[in-house]
């Protein structure tokens, strides 16, 4: 029996908006290719050291909504996550009951309007943790948040390496943080 979604309303302390992102210059694949990709094998793209993606409910290589993936993040991070949207240059997925957290986090390719032959591969994050001991290990103690940054940073680089195109700079991450009252706070990094 598939487990009760886990969205971000339930979760506790602030939300948090983490965007990993590269610019790609000369790709040698068209975007819906590279996201066809991606889509039939997000194992490969994940480091094999921090995160282990295990297809738990729906068929090998092929992504639909309402599949289910567990993933084993290395140290007390695992949790499952139901795939709710999938398109040509994207696909979304949302926590289920027991991930460290709340939310969904949305993969997606795009060619940027004001750069020729450039595409921008993201992945975006919305969510706040599960409970309050989870917060104060991540937030606090940084327990997981470096693995869960390095898996993404490392996520993002493959996806730049499959493409046969140039990464433009290391991967960008920005983390938004807003409190319940919405106000927010951010944070830019490069990696």
């Amino acid at each position: 029996m598939s487990k009760p979604v886990q969205d971000a309303d339930t979760g506790a302390g602030p939300f948090t908006v983490r965007r990993y992102y590269i610019d790609i210059a000369r790709p040698k694949l068209p975007a819906t290719e590279l996201m066809s990709q991606i889509q039939a094998h997000p194992e490969k793209f994940s480091p094999d050291l921090l995160a282990d993606f295990a297809k738990e409910k729906g068929a090998a290589h092929h992504l639909q909504e309402g599949d289910e993936y567990h993933i084993k993040i290395l140290g007390p991070w695992n949790g499952s996550v139901r795939v709710t949207e999938v398109a040509a240059q994207h696909f979304e997925l949302c926590t289920l009951e027991g991930h460290p957290e709340a939310g969904t986090i949305r993969f997606s390719l795009r060619q940027l309007p004001e750069k020729a032959d450039t595409l921008r591969f993201e992945i975006r994050s919305r969510a706040r943790s599960r409970d309050g001991l989870v917060a104060f290990a991540y937030s606090t103690l940084g327990v997981g948040k470096q693995v869960q940054e390095q898996t993404w940073v490392t996520f993002c680089q493959r996806v730049a390496e499959a493409s046969g195109g140039e990464p433009l700079g290391p991967v960008q991450v920005d983390t938004t943080e807003e409190d319940e009252s919405g106000k927010q706070h951010e944070h830019h990094e490069r990696r």
